[in-house]
């Protein structure tokens, strides 16, 4: 190979090189382009989601607050019916105070009362538990205890009348149970 020959093929091995560069460096251009296009539109995308996340939990805070207001609404109407039928009792009570004077007229009013307040709160759901046969620790609680030729743990009077609505004890019964003779 002459040197003219090989000059000729440096030469175009260069312009090979040159050429490669300018393409890359158009290619680039094209690819930061390209990236630059995909930021912004990721950008756009992230501040929407963003947007719609910060309006959902407004909207949520405000939901909360709603809904604890209506729930306080919702006490305060059932106090407000409870204490409408409660009225009356109170009233009689007032009229029964009035009486007591009258001796047997007082002792039948203020059962007249009694009655009518059990009605009431009976009407509402609150039933008396049943204190007498086992002692149960879920409806009961033992105050006292004596010893007595029953079986142990056996109910022996109610102290205090205990109270559940829907299964579920608001007070328990307070009870005098039985315990062995000679035992601890």
């Amino acid at each position: 190979m002459t040197n003219q020959q090989k000059t000729k093929k440096i030469e175009k091995k260069t312009s090979k090189k040159e050429q490669i560069p300018k393409k890359s460096t158009s290619n680039n251009k094209l690819e930061e382009q390209i990236i630059q296009k995909d930021f912004e539109t990721l950008k756009t995308e992230y501040n929407d989601i963003k947007e719609t996340l910060q309006r959902l939990q407004a909207e949520f805070t405000n939901y909360r607050k709603r809904n604890e207001e209506d729930q306080k609404r919702f006490i305060l109407m059932s106090n407000i019916e409870l204490l409408k039928k409660l009225l009356p009792v109170m009233d009689n009570f007032e009229i029964a105070l009035k009486a007591k004077t009258k001796g047997e007229d007082f002792v039948k009013g203020m059962e007249m009362i009694y009655t009518q307040l059990k009605e009431i709160l009976g009407d509402e759901g609150l039933m008396p538990i049943n204190a007498s046969g086992k002692f149960d620790p879920q409806l009961h609680e033992a105050v006292l205890t004596e010893e007595s030729e029953l079986e142990p743990n056996h109910i022996i009077q109610e102290l205090q009348k205990g109270y559940k609505i829907n299964d579920r004890v608001i007070r328990h019964s307070k009870v005098k149970i039985s315990k062995k003779i000679g035992g601890n």
